[in-house]
């Protein structure tokens, strides 16, 4: 199919129906990832941080200890695996990832569970407080602040989100995860939306522009599916860009941060 037939096919065959905001105003895109981290079986050194599965008698609805209090006791299940503190914090951020064990080996960390507690970005606070600038709050730069300061002065910060993420080790099958509506994200087209708006499956235009973070692209704009969604991600306006699996895919996906233009596409 050519570039002309494909137009051909949605302007003939849909009808464009813009979202709103209640204000009339833009939303807000921003991105994730599938990221890639180094774990241990084992306790050892700075991978000191347990990767928990989900609690026994967990249930849907459940709401348990928030972050502060389940990281200040023992843990409420075996640990699956050990990460750097850092590097688990930014796992539950994705929900989900892909783990590189001492000995090669490698599993994917799959969404098990929540502590049912609702999701606080800590970039706000953070440009707040005075630790970063109000334009330098990316995940890198968020992540490489943690990083210099592990302990009870990194944990002060992440306990400002409750929410906590218990995952099931998978085999890592070399592909992307599959989203919320059971399919396999594919990179730059899938994006994670509020299902009290959309539905899952719903082709939308996304017009995004004016990065607000230091290192942002200029622009986001195509054709994508709702595929996902996510516990931060609320509202008409509101959506979450799958950028990939990897390092290069976290980078760019951590300075996005775009006011938000969307359009449903509706079969005529």
């Amino acid at each position: 199919m050519t570039p002309s037939m494909a137009r051909a096919f949605f302007e003939t065959g849909f009808s464009v129906v813009q979202a709103e905001t209640a204000d009339g105003g833009p939303g807000l895109l921003t991105a994730y990832f599938a990221p890639e981290y180094q774990a241990r079986r084992v306790p050892d050194g700075v991978f000191d941080t347990p990767v928990l599965g989900r609690p026994e008698g967990w249930a849907r609805g459940w709401v348990g200890p928030a972050r502060a209090e389940i990281e200040a006791g023992p843990p409420p299940s075996t640990p699956l695996a050990w990460m750097r503190a850092e590097d688990l914090f930014f796992l539950q951020i994705q929900g989900s990832g892909y783990l590189t064990f001492e000995d090669g080996s490698k599993a994917r960390a799959a969404y098990a569970a929540d502590n049912g507690r609702p999701f606080v970005g800590i970039a706000r606070p953070m440009a707040d407080q005075g630790l970063l600038p109000a334009d330098g709050t990316s995940g890198d730069a968020i992540r490489a602040w943690l990083a210099a300061r592990r302990g009870r002065h990194a944990r002060a910060v992440t306990a400002l989100n409750p929410r906590y993420i218990y995952f099931a080790l998978d085999l890592d099958d070399g592909g992307d995860p599959a989203g919320a509506a059971g399919v396999s994200l594919p990179a730059r087209r899938a994006i994670a939306v509020d299902p009290a708006s959309w539905t899952y499956g719903d082709l939308v235009w996304i017009s995004a522009e004016g990065g607000n973070l230091r290192g942002a692209r200029g622009s986001y704009s195509g054709l994508v599916m709702a595929l996902d969604t996510g516990s931060a991600i609320r509202g008409p306006v509101r959506a979450d860009l799958y950028m990939g699996r990897g390092a290069a895919a976290g980078n760019e996906a951590g300075a996005v941060r775009h006011p938000l233009r969307m359009w449903r596409l509706v079969p005529r």
